[in-house]
């Protein structure tokens, strides 16, 4: 957010305010809704990206290549945090995400090395 967006940021949260005084339980539920909203777009997100991992395993598996690639995620998990960082999101807990759906795609990985499905 730049310097000239500032006002209108402070509108919109002193409108917020407002809204949530008059109103609370009508303002937690537009929350929700976001928070929901958000929540299937990470859900349907996941699935895209588990789609091209999954395609990327398989073809490690034909070529024969190993199921992971510790300098990739490596460079990965950098830039991420830093992602992290400008977004305001807590690093640490980027990294953390970023490790655990990792290690998931390593293990389908490793299946399809091992001639097994993946899970979908």
């Amino acid at each position: 957010m730049t310097e000239a967006d500032a006002p209108d940021a402070r509108t919109a949260s002193a409108a917020a305010s407002a809204a949530a005084s008059a109103d609370p339980r009508a303002e937690l539920q537009r929350y929700r809704q976001s928070i929901d909203n958000i929540d299937a777009a990470l859900i349907h997100l996941l699935a895209e990206r588990f789609k091209a991992t999954q395609a990327v395993g398989r073809l490690k598996a034909a070529s024969g290549m190993a199921p992971s690639d510790p300098e990739r995620e490596r460079k990965q998990i950098a830039r991420l945090r830093a992602l992290a960082e400008e977004s305001h999101l807590d690093p640490e807990f980027a990294e953390k995400w970023f490790t655990f759906v990792v290690a998931e795609v390593i293990h389908h990985h490793e299946r399809l090395a091992n001639g097994e499905d993946a899970p979908a």
